[in-house]
């Protein structure tokens, strides 16, 4: 396999983790994936950029930690745009459904960069949009 191929897939693996820590709430797991001074913008959807990675962990278990929550990322189109950079995006459709029977089924796309630190690959940023909301 091409080191670039290899690249490539160990930025897959990255995206793959990331969304199964969400979906398990392993927030130690998802904080070692994300650099220290990651960004992640939601603000097409509501209105939330939070910087820092510890920042982003602390958040994200405060409005999804008691939420089942099923993240799904497809079609990955990464592009490697230097020996330590990368830029990536990803189709998604998430399921989430909170304590008190509410549920939403969305789709959208994953707008990410990754950055290489000396134990692999990081998302630096993650920027979601979103197509469409379905509300229960």
């Amino acid at each position: 396999m091409s080191d670039r191929l290899a690249e490539v897939e160990a930025i897959k693996q990255v995206k793959a983790r990331y969304l199964r820590s969400l979906d398990t709430k392993d927030w130690d797991g998802l904080r070692l994936l994300l650099t220290d001074d990651m960004v992640m913008d939601t603000s097409a959807g509501d209105g939330t950029v939070v910087t820092g990675a510890d920042a982003i962990a602390t958040f994200l278990r405060k409005v999804i930690g008691d939420v089942t929550t099923v993240h799904h990322a497809h079609m990955p189109e990464i592009e490697l745009t230097s020996a330590a950079t990368a830029r990536g995006t990803w189709a998604m459709e998430d399921m989430l459904r909170w304590p008190d029977g509410r549920q939403m089924h969305g789709y959208g796309h994953y707008h990410e960069t990754y950055e290489r630190a000396e134990d692999g690959w990081r998302i630096k940023t993650l920027t979601l949009t979103r197509l469409r909301l379905d509300w229960k």
